[in-house]
């Protein structure tokens, strides 16, 4: 079992920046691939991120690209989300996810998530 949880979301101003954390206690983390998620109203959940064990290897969605950063500390047992250049079209709620396995096999994550956490809202105001 894994347990997430995530903070640092809140209200910021477009062209702001945020970082979310995420917390992970239970199965030993360097053991597993991190990824988040985010979850716009009305909307599906999609991918944003995903950061392999080691932290060496990372993939982001296109529309974050150049934008959002991911890194981990194994010793802290935490990964996080850098965000800058913030638009409105990134208000949503973000989620963290611990994958299956310490590789990233799928490059969107999607089907390699096996724990969640309960998300942190990022509004971002124009």
């Amino acid at each position: 079992q894994v347990q997430l949880v995530e903070s640092g979301g809140g209200l910021v101003q477009a062209g702001g920046s945020l970082r979310l954390s995420c917390a992970a206690s239970g199965r030993t983390f360097s053991s597993y691939a991190m990824g988040w998620f985010r979850q716009a109203p009305g909307k599906e959940r999609e991918f944003v991120a995903a950061i392999s064990w080691s932290g060496i290897i990372k993939y982001f969605a296109d529309s974050v690209k150049g934008r959002f950063t991911s890194s981990r500390d194994n010793a802290k047992t935490t990964v996080y989300l850098q965000m800058i250049s913030l638009i409105p079209e990134d208000t949503a709620v973000y989620y963290c996810a611990a994958g299956e396995y310490g590789t990233i096999r799928d490059p969107q994550f999607g089907s390699e998530v096996a724990y969640w956490g309960q998300g942190t809202q990022v509004t971002v105001s124009s």
